[in-house]
């Protein structure tokens, strides 16, 4: 901006101000993306390529301020793309471990709150590729809309002649029949005011209905879906107390597994008559076990809590950045050792809040948080925070290769941060026809992330085989027993 131009402020919505002033030392509000490409990228062309297509929208220019007044955007008037895309140099010979160390380190360092809070570390030798970090804080916008702006500044070749997926919607696109928790959205297309009014009555009951749970049961005796919601979620007992659950510290540990093929997970999700989701969630609820059981800890009839965010944004508004999403509480069986158990148990859960108000009455105790005082809003983080152990994405990406900066994309992983005392993050990403699981935790509660998600593959290879090997058509799923003969039969 030249001297003398125009600085007025622009307010930030009371959601996004939530997550603003959400960070803490031990969970840093940021968004964090992992890029790895089978080729070299330079740091030059990088650097064209976020001028061009990320820094096409005017808010990455822009710089939170935070006051007493409220928070507001204003735009770098001394803005420098140089502090912004920068080399991140691994050891030599470095691989895959010592790259999820670099990430993890980064995801413990704060953004510089003088510029605007974000940055691209490229690590230009990563194996016979690059690697590209990226960190966005939360209250630009949510993963949904980022995943927008990332293949936005993707082509779908080389040269970049065929732009990529992210071109402007269709007044009704079509949707992926395996889009994760699409039926969790319909009920709620035009519910923002809604949801902020809800959240407003949350605020201002808050503090008495959490201090007189007999208050709660009164509200859900009001006879409303709504007023029963949100007693539900007053009422709410707090998660299991696994080796999960604590204090998070400042460090922060990021891993990532191997990835599965798309296409058998859509296959055994089709003979099981349960989504994508469904299959992948449960994969990972039996690593978590198995994790636990490794560390002898015992897992019979342990169920994990987990936050699942929910898209609430129109499909013709997913350009739009903010925060426009919603929140439902998933109980995991992680005592369910059967595989086909597990994923029926899964799918029971996730059908059980088809209908559920959680997502607005969560997006509206955000907005309604950010414009309240903030200790309160510390004060119902901890409250919500208490009830779950992890937060769990599941983004449906592009099903075909992508480059940037004309560098062809191998695989790519985003992990959402945690709020309040979660100390989990477990993230799903599908692309070119494959999907990447991904692990960030705090190191005081799990400090060997890698050994966790190298556990969902092995999980799902059980759900194939006892798919395959039992009897069919099935009446009722295959006894553990069942399971594990063919599970050792195979093994043999």
């Amino acid at each position: 901006m030249a001297p003398g131009a125009d600085r007025k402020r622009e307010r930030m919505s009371s959601v996004d101000t939530a997550w603003l002033r959400m960070d803490r030392p031990s969970n840093l509000m940021m968004i964090c993306g992992v890029l790895i490409f089978s080729e070299r990228i330079r740091l030059s062309r990088l650097k064209a390529t976020v001028s061009e297509r990320f820094l096409r929208f005017p808010r990455f220019r822009q710089r939170p301020v935070l006051t007493p007044a409220g928070a507001y955007w204003q735009t770098d008037a001394s803005f420098d793309l140089a502090a912004h895309v920068v080399r991140s140099a691994l050891p030599a010979h470095a691989g895959k471990v010592e790259l999820e160390a670099t990430v993890g380190g980064l995801m413990s360092e704060s953004l510089d709150q003088r510029r605007p809070l974000w940055r691209f570390d490229l690590v230009e030798r990563y194996g016979r590729g690059s690697a590209v970090i990226i960190r966005i804080h939360h209250c630009y916008a949510d993963g949904i809309a980022l995943i927008q702006v990332m293949l936005s500044m993707t082509d779908a070749d080389c040269e970049g002649k065929l732009p990529g997926p992210a071109s402007p919607p269709d007044p009704e696109p079509p949707r992926d029949p395996d889009d994760p928790l699409a039926a969790l959205i319909e009920p709620f297309a035009d519910t923002i005011k809604f949801a902020v009014r809800t959240g407003a009555l949350i605020v201002d009951k808050g503090a008495e209905l959490w201090n007189d749970p007999a208050k709660a049961v009164a509200l859900a005796g009001e006879g409303s879906a709504l007023t029963s919601e949100i007693a539900k979620l007053l009422l709410m007992k707090e998660d299991s107390p696994t080796r999960f659950k604590g204090k998070p510290g400042v460090a922060k540990r990021a891993a990532w597994a191997e990835r599965l093929p798309l296409p058998d997970i859509k296959a055994i999700g089709r003979a099981l008559d349960c989504s994508v989701n469904d299959v992948l969630l449960s994969s990972v609820a039996g690593a978590l076990g198995t994790y636990l059981r490794s560390h002898g800890d015992d897992v019979n009839g342990l169920s994990l809590r987990a936050l699942v965010p929910v898209n609430l944004r129109p499909p013709e508004k997913a350009w739009k950045l903010g925060n426009r999403f919603g929140l439902v509480f998933l109980d995991l069986p992680l005592g369910i050792e059967n595989p086909v158990e597990r994923v029926y148990a899964v799918r029971a859960n996730m059908r059980a809040l088809k209908d559920s108000y959680q997502p607005v009455i969560s997006l509206g105790i955000l907005a309604a948080m950010g414009a309240g005082p903030r200790l309160l809003q510390e004060q119902l983080l901890s409250a919500l925070a208490r009830n779950a152990t992890a937060v769990m994405t599941n983004v449906p990406g592009p099903q075909s290769p992508l480059y940037l900066g004309a560098a062809p994309i191998e695989s790519l992983m985003f992990w959402v941060p945690q709020s309040g005392d979660i100390g989990m993050g477990v993230s799903i990403l599908s692309y070119n026809d494959a999907v990447q699981f991904g692990l960030v935790a705090d190191y005081k509660l799990c400090p060997d992330p890698g050994k966790l998600i190298d556990a969902v593959a092995p999980e799902f290879e059980k759900l194939v085989l006892a798919t395959l090997l039992s009897p069919w058509p099935w009446t009722t799923p295959p006894s553990a027993q069942a399971v594990e003969r063919a599970v050792l039969s195979a093994a043999a």
